[in-house]
């Protein structure tokens, strides 16, 4: 590869920029790679030493001055077979090489841990876990393999080497599986204390055209591995990446796949380190021909990836891939980390170079000026701070091998320990009476100070919220020709609208809004007739210990926040009997995704509600609580979901959708669930005959196009199962909410808009979705009575306790009475009816015990502090 074409003078001009600390845009980066010449004095000379100040700095703000690291690991090959076909690669093989060889397509689990085992006997802590990407996807002999293994797949079996490898020798995971889908990042996670995947290159034209390194092999879309990279990060994984050299990049595509790596981390803070990796040519693959990448074209990208990165960052070099003796080098270029180093088994993606002996790494690091010391798979901010990035159930092994400072401990051998903790972890703690107390005493004081490491980039989000925020607001003049429309076929055909006529009538205000919520409540009327509904509830939030990092949540507490708090299964269970006391027919159960809790707790809390109270009907766990449970105890959705309906869950609640837009999901919450993650689980249990609500939380960083397409999503998804009982409107409630207080949402939606969507819905889901139900938490008695006029015909429920709009600032209660429901209905001259969670009439016993004095009292029984 030829040298970038910039002159001397613009190359003099950056490297002064450099010297003095300056941040460097693209163009300077990609002018800095042209230097050359190592003679004191010369631009890449002068290069390396501006790399070297700005490591240093780092290393000495870490607290580690002059210390550069190493993991000691083995690699564990699990399988050679890919349905990639990358052009330079030596690791992949076919299954007739492989029965040529006398070797199965997987390594076997006594295969696996034996490689451990030995490893862990030469003072090894980490296990390297390397493979293809889905083979089976392109060998039928890597399904049959698996099958006859009792595996669904190759990541389901990595998934259970890694747990092995934990259980029986104490070696870390570190999973290189390659692109992973953000459901699978969730199930793996738990079983490793850090993962790989090198993004390699921005290069879009290397994977798309004919001859390109990268061409026929799916998982090499750079758009792919970006969002793996992200996902990554929205799921708090200490994750390496990395860029590869010399394939056919130019020197701007270098410097963008390094910017794209930086924004990713500054987003999320989970890069743990960034690989510069020369590229080495491998006889009989097709680029055996290509020039291996030169010395100083190397050394100046590894130096330019520093001064991009800057001091925190840790930057990583393969130590066998450059001549021992040019090592220092690398160092002086500004690398601070080697990376894995085996003492056992071959670098299997480089076969051809031998590791360093880590006595004569050590000697070599030492010539340089620098110390050696060993680390483990997670880099020490991880390991000193680990929540939430290592999994409660990886953090013991973690902690065994660690010292103060978050490197391993020279000589200490790893040992075996159990993956799952026990139950007993399992147990009260915190401010149990929140749900009491949020309305006498309110919140404590203490709020987050960290709130850039927690959700993220805040400026960044600003700026790309605003313009979507500018025109949340906008109404349109009375009379419009677009809203007259939009209403007159609405008349006609409620369903049956353009997005456009939607959208029109989202904006309708005066007598257009008078005019909309008039023929909504007429829709209303002729499907449901004019009774309002409701359910006697109880809402239980188990816990609200969460580290999703979603950023509009103010429910979500660390374990060490002053309003924190965990209920034990006996708790749980009183709460149920209480209930059940006051004359309720359902259970509404949800809580945050809290670390620490067992795998099989949602299954746990299902069997202590129907323990309790067989009859009751049980509405609980979001479909991000189904994620959780279903990574942390290995099953796929549909089994999770079968095992919950077997262990007594009646029907899900639909939230966690907020709005089913990636865009705006990400401004959110950064960690939950994609949409195509809720909606593959959603669809799921309606296929395994569990029913759902469906919700739409609006009015945030949102825009009434979003609210269409929300609308939408879930008119296509009712069409193909037919499982939604219900459409619940959730308006923002801002006041404690972090993305409102960090000025990146609005303060909720008007009641314009209120009254807009909730009509827009009832017309929207005609003939899909009957019940449109309102929030009076949300909207308070005098917001709910206006929706009831204008489409909606639920109430929802008494809850007896509300803490999740209560703790984001929501001032109207959280406990209504029969009564106090049955006067709203009849504020509108409306008849209220009692139902149950599917609409049907609540039998006679539990209508007379909710109306009874000692019903009464149930209803709205205080608990006592623990």
């Amino acid at each position: 590869m030829s040298d970038a074409p910039f002159s001397e003078s613009a190359v003099r001009r950056a490297l002064v920029r450099a010297e003095r600390g300056v941040a460097l845009d693209a163009l300077e980066a990609e002018t800095l790679l042209s230097a050359r010449g190592l003679a004191a004095g010369d631009p890449l000379d002068r290069l390396l030493t501006a790399a070297t100040r700005v490591r240093d700095a780092g290393l000495a703000s870490a607290g580690r001055p002059g210390v550069v690291t190493y993991s000691r690991k083995v690699f564990i090959p699990l399988t050679h077979l890919c349905r990639d076909r990358c052009h330079y690669c030596t690791f992949v093989t076919t299954p007739g090489q492989l029965r040529a060889e006398g070797k199965a397509p997987f390594l076997s689990p006594d295969e696996v841990v034996q490689i451990a085992r030995d490893g862990a006997a030469l003072g090894c802590k980490e296990a390297l876990f390397t493979l293809g990407d889905r083979p089976e996807d392109r060998w039928p002999v890597a399904a049959e393999w698996l099958e006859a293994h009792g595996y669904d797949s190759t990541l389901g079996y990595l998934r259970a080497m890694a747990i092995r490898v934990l259980e029986e020798t104490g070696l870390l995971p570190h999973l290189n599986p390659g692109v992973l889908t953000w459901e699978e990042i969730q199930r793996l996670k738990p079983v490793s204390a850090s993962m790989g995947m090198m993004l390699e290159t921005t290069a879009t034209r290397l994977f798309t055209e004919p001859g390109g390194p990268h061409f026929g092999s799916p998982d090499k879309d750079p758009a792919v591995r970006l969002r793996v990279l992200e996902d990554a990060g929205r799921s708090a994984v200490p994750f390496t990446t990395g860029v590869l050299l010399g394939i056919g990049e130019t020197p701007a595509e270098r410097v963008d796949a390094v910017l794209q790596i930086r924004a990713a981390a500054q987003r999320h803070g989970h890069v743990q380190e960034t690989i510069v990796q020369n590229f080495r040519a491998k006889r009989r693959t097709a680029m055996a021909a290509a020039d291996d990448l030169g010395l100083q074209e190397y050394l100046a990208a590894v130096a330019v990836t520093r001064l991009l990165l800057g001091p925190k960052h840790r930057v990583q070099a393969p130590p066998n891939l450059t001549d021992p003796t040019e090592l220092g080098l690398l160092l002086r270029a500004g690398v601070d980390d080697w990376g894995g180093v085996s003492p056992l088994t071959p670098d299997h993606v480089n076969p051809e170079r031998p590791w360093p002996h880590i006595d004569t790494l050590t000697e070599l690091t030492a010539q340089a000026g620098y110390t050696l010391r060993e680390r483990l798979a997670a880099q020490p901010g991880y390991v000193q701070q680990p929540e939430p990035w290592l999994d409660p159930r990886v953090r013991p092994h973690v902690t065994a091998l660690a010292g103060p400072d978050g490197l391993a401990v020279e000589g200490r051998s790893p040992v075996g320990l159990p993956w799952q903790e026990p139950d007993e972890t399992w147990g009260a703690s915190g401010r149990v009476d929140l749900h009491t107390s949020i309305d006498t005493e309110g919140r404590t004081d203490d709020r987050r100070s960290d709130f850039d490491a927690v959700y993220g980039d805040w400026a960044e989000l600003r700026e790309r919220t605003t313009g979507a925020r500018s025109g949340l607001s906008t109404a349109i003049a009375a009379g419009d020709p677009e809203v007259h429309a939009a209403l007159a076929h609405a008349e006609a055909d409620p369903a049956g609208l353009t997005d456009a006529q939607y959208l029109a009538l989202l904006g309708a205000d005066g007598d257009d809004l008078e005019a909309l919520a008039a023929l909504a409540d007429a829709v209303r009327r002729d499907v449901v007739g004019d009774d309002v509904t409701y359910v006697v509830n109880r809402n239980i939030n188990f816990t609200n210990v969460c580290y999703t990092g979603c950023r509009f949540c103010a429910f979500a507490q660390r374990r060490t926040d002053a309003d924190a708090y965990t209920l034990s299964l006996e708790q749980v269970g009183d709460r149920v009997d209480e209930a059940w006391a006051g004359g309720a027919t359902e259970i509404c159960m949800q809580g945050g995704i809290h670390p620490d809790l067992p795998g099989t707790a949602y299954l746990d809390l299902a069997r202590e509600v129907k323990r309790r109270q067989p009859d009751i009907h049980l509405h609980a766990f979001s479909p991000m609580e189904i994620v959780n449970g279903a990574a942390r105890t290995g099953l796929s959705f549909r089994d999770f979901l079968l095992a919950a309906k077997e262990a007594g869950l009646d029907s899900i609640p639909g939230t966690a959708a907020e709005i089913l837009d990636d865009d705006v999901r990400w401004v959110l919450t950064k960690g939950k669930l994609p949409t195509a993650t809720w909606l593959e689980i959603v669809e799921t249990a309606h296929s395994v005959g569990i029913p759902s609500t469906s919700t739409m939380m609006y009015g945030h960083v949102d825009a009434p196009h979003h609210w269409v397409g929300h609308l939408r999503t879930l008119a296509a998804l009712q069409d193909r199962t037919g499982g939604f009982r219900e459409f619940v409107l959730l308006p923002f409630v801002h006041h404690n909410s972090p993305v409102y207080l960090a000025g990146v949402a609005r303060p909720g939606p008007t009641m314009r808009e209120n009254r807009a969507v909730h009509a827009v819905a009832r017309l929207l889901l005609h003939g899909r979705i009957d019940n449109i139900q309102t929030s009076w938490v949300k909207l308070g008695d005098a917001g709910t009575q206006v929706v009831l006029t204008g489409g909606a015909n639920d109430l929802g429920g008494t809850l007896m306790e509300e803490t999740i709009s209560r703790m984001a600032g929501s001032e109207n209660g959280s406990l209504k009475t029969v009564a106090q429901l049955e006067s709203m209905a009849a504020g509108i001259g409306r008849p209220a009816r009692q139902r149950t969670t599917d609409y049907g009439t609540p039998s006679a016993e539990r209508l007379a015990t909710a109306r009874t004095d000692a019903g009464r009292a149930a209803l709205t029984l205080r608990i006592s502090p623990v």
